[in-house]
């Protein structure tokens, strides 16, 4: 009897169905359950939520998913049964939009099952902000969650956790922007570095902390100041509500050691610092922490010119030297070391006198004259005009070489600009105050040709004076061009047959070299009428011209 009765009772049990049990055992990793079956139906403990308020002997309902499996086990679950009860009452109380807890139950492909009565899917870019790498650190914890979709067909339900993260973060930014100020202080998480700064997670509101509000020192990177994930006090510079943002600040927690700064670094005051920097134009030196002095390359040397920082100071090297100006607002601070030693150029008016003899080495030349080393850093410049009484000299290569010694007179000395102005042509008497002993009108004198113009050509003579032979001076036929009768290093013989004292110019005439008194009397008022009537190009008019052609060969050249 009892054997039909339990034949006629396993007829009843339907695969798919919710019955009730008994709980008969429960060990550590299953609840053993007696539904009536042929054999007793195991259940993983981990379906329960609780395990502890199991009590062997007391009903549950289950779900039946098979009487029995390849090796004859009946399998139950007490979650799929709670599941289907729960579906009806799930989707009549909860929405897409509400706001459910669950208890993550499993890891799948893409995501996580979470128990909310019934199994949702939480898909695992909806788990937080960051999609994480290792899921299983979330099975069996209880979360808040969102709705997404439900579909009732495939009685599926989707949520994510994310948003509702989302929609916390922005209720808490929110009461963040209205509650703080410029001036508080603020804990935060540092949530990403970039080369400009770093951005401060403050509990839903992010911040900007700038690169130049970590410190009132010299930093790199931000990653010198802050790392990633790291908890950091900050001062709130700014609150901007329209876009939302927040300045934030480090170096504003401690006090400004630009305050008082005339105080501690007085001008003209002796400093050490060390030297934290090194650029083309100068050396950055620490005076203390977030204060540092600008070393420029002009104050390295009273004397010593193109100095490459360096070669004389290299980082870390602790230096003394002057301040010599401070500019508080801008934070700037200018040193100076040449400070520390005399400047030679204040004993410069002493050392060479105006009128008074000197000897240097030419260091360099330019367009307009030579510079002349008389001591280490100090040159004295011989200007073109001043390197002949007589010559027109249009670079300086016409008189003087590069590295060659030379004598100079002083002419002018003024250390505020630094300058010495030299004369050689100082060293001698000018030849024209002289010029009657030396050369007499009808005078036959000798010369070389020097330079050739369209105008006539110049004679070297004597006394360093050159003379000029006009275009109507060189034969008793008329002369196109020059260069066919006369060429530049031909020796010539010719007759003065004028000295202008105020033009500084002798006119001689190879014509007239074989001329006796009559004619040369007579070639003489000739040559006057000639500058009379404009013909006779002055002197100076010749030397430019020929200043200009040698300008314009040198630079063909």
């Amino acid at each position: 009897m009892e054997e039909l009765l339990a034949d006629s009772k396993i007829e009843q049990l339907k695969e798919g169905s919710v019955i009730s049990g008994t709980i008969m055992e429960i060990r550590p990793t299953e609840v053993v359950i007696d539904f009536g079956g042929k054999a007793e139906g195991e259940i993983p403990v981990i379906e329960f939520i609780d395990p502890s308020e199991l009590e062997v002997g007391s009903d549950i309902e289950v779900f039946l998913e098979r009487l029995e499996d390849k090796h004859g086990n009946p399998v139950l679950s007490f979650d799929k049964a709670e599941q289907k009860k729960n579906w009806e009452k799930i989707t009549s109380t909860c929405k897409e939009g509400s706001i459910i807890t669950g208890r993550v139950r499993s890891k799948v492909k893409g995501g996580l099952i979470v128990s909310i009565g019934v199994d949702a899917f939480l898909p695992a870019s909806q788990i937080d902000i960051q999609p994480p790498k290792n899921l299983d650190q979330y099975i069996g914890q209880t979360f808040d969650f969102k709705v997404v979709k439900i579909n009732q067909e495939r009685r599926n339900i989707v949520v994510s956790r994310r948003e509702l993260i989302e929609e916390q973060r922005i209720e808490k930014k929110r009461q963040m922007l209205s509650s703080i100020k410029s001036g508080d202080t603020r804990r935060g998480m540092v949530k990403n570095i970039t080369d400009y700064g770093a951005f401060i997670d403050l509990d839903g509101l992010d911040g900007l902390l700038h690169i130049t509000d970590m410190s009132w020192g010299r930093i790199s990177h931000p990653s010198e100041m802050v790392k990633t994930g790291e908890e950091i006090t900050v001062a709130i510079i700014d609150v901007d509500h329209d876009r939302e943002r927040v300045s934030l600040g480090l170096k504003q927690l401690v006090n400004n050691p630009w305050e008082g700064i005339e105080k501690k670094f007085p001008v003209n005051g002796k400093i050490t610092g060390k030297v934290v920097n090194l650029v083309p134009y100068g050396v950055f030196v620490e005076l203390e922490e977030g204060v540092e002095g600008l070393l420029h390359v002009t104050e390295f040397s009273w004397t010593k010119r193109a100095i490459k920082p360096s070669e004389h100071f290299e980082i870390g090297q602790e230096i003394d030297a002057v301040v010599l100006g401070i500019q508080k607002e801008e934070q700037k601070i200018s040193l100076g070391v040449r400070q520390l030693e005399a400047n030679p150029w204040d004993m410069a008016q002493h050392n060479y006198p105006v009128g008074g003899r000197v000897r240097g080495k030419v260091r360099n030349l330019t367009t307009y004259g030579a510079f002349v080393e008389l001591e280490e850093g100090i040159d004295g410049m011989v200007h073109v005009s001043d390197m002949s009484w007589t010559r027109k000299v249009n670079h300086p290569s016409e008189v003087v070489q590069k590295g060659e010694e030379v004598d100079a007179t002083v002419l002018d000395v003024d250390p505020d600009s630094q300058r010495i102005s030299l004369g050689m042509k100082q060293l001698t008497t000018d030849p024209w105050e002289e010029i009657d002993i030396h050369f007499k009108q009808g005078d036959i004198v000798e010369g070389k040709v020097s330079k050739v113009t369209s105008y006539g050509a110049f004679v070297e003579l004597e006394h360093d004076i050159d003379g000029l032979v006009h275009i109507s001076q060189i034969s008793e036929e008329r002369v196109e061009k020059i260069k066919d009768q006369i060429e530049e290093g031909q020796e010539v013989s010719a007759r003065v047959i004028k000295i202008d004292r105020d033009e500084r110019r002798i006119g001689l005439s190879i014509k007239a070299a074989q001329y006796d008194d009559d004619q040369l009397a007579a070639e003489m008022d000739a040559y006057d009428s000639l500058k009379e009537e404009g013909e006779l190009t002055s002197l100076g008019d010749i030397l430019d011209e020929a200043g200009g052609q040698a300008s314009e060969e040198d630079a063909e050249q």
